[in-house]
């Protein structure tokens, strides 16, 4: 039987969702809670993979069992196992070919930027003190969304068979005492949001305009690109799945 699980968290004391050789990270904290109450092992297969420090509001994984689930009883216990920054929200049932990573039709990131500090965002927003031109950085983001080649703000010598993303959203907003900017594509490259974020502020600061960042994706060269941002600020916030394998946007 194959179950599908939804949880969330603070990524800042975790080395990433992916199990590491010699470091911590969720997948195994989550794999080793589910596996001493389920008395069984419990291998996870996460929806995407998040980087050393980045959060997750929302992520899915899927595991195999051979007996069903009690799976409201279950899920208050394993929250009970679980360190306060990781938080399983539900545990459902699916269909034994669904599959969390390749089922996945869009994944939407956000990643907030502080332009005056504050103690409570420390550790989960980027703190940029000089004067953003917000209207500009828009102007930018929205070039995205005439592109598909993104090899210029993938991380360099990674393995990867295409640097094609479908992108569908991409913009800034002031939320609050925080800029928010938001991000929607059927899948990202490594490093890619934290990139472009990168190459946004540099717009916002002047350092570069909004025309050159057409000029920077068909170059498909990281080094026309901004620095990579933080991975502080970065959240992955919601995964869309088709409604004929299960309804996950409620």
């Amino acid at each position: 039987m194959r179950y599908f699980v939804e949880f969330s968290y603070d990524g800042k004391a975790y080395h990433g969702w992916q199990r590491q050789p010699n470091a911590i990270s969720v997948q195994q904290t989550l794999e080793e809670a589910m596996t001493t109450l389920l008395r069984s092992p419990v291998q996870l297969a996460g929806a995407g993979r998040t980087d050393t420090g980045v959060h997750a509001r929302q992520l899915y994984a899927h595991f195999d069992l051979d007996s069903p689930l009690n799976t409201d009883e279950k899920v208050k216990r394993l929250n009970a196992f679980l360190p306060d920054d990781i938080a399983v929200r539900r545990i459902f049932q699916v269909n034994d070919k669904a599959h969390a990573r390749f089922d996945a039709l869009e994944r939407t990131y956000e990643y907030w930027v502080v332009q005056q500090k504050d103690p409570f965002y420390r550790d989960w927003a980027y703190y940029v003190h000089l004067p953003l031109d917000v209207e500009a950085m828009n102007k930018a983001a929205s070039l995205l969304l005439n592109h598909t080649n993104f090899e210029c703000f993938s991380k360099s010598n990674t393995d990867v068979k295409t640097y094609v993303c479908r992108m569908k959203k991409a913009s800034w907003k002031e939320d609050q005492s925080k800029l928010v900017f938001t991000i929607t594509a059927d899948r990202f490259l490594r490093n890619m949001v934290r990139a472009i974020v990168g190459t946004l502020l540099d717009v916002g600061l002047g350092k570069t305009t909004v025309e050159n960042v057409n000029s920077i994706i068909k170059s498909k060269d990281r080094g026309e690109a901004g620095v990579s941002v933080p991975a502080k600020g970065l959240y992955l916030t919601k995964i869309t799945y088709p409604k004929t394998l299960l309804d996950l946007n409620g």
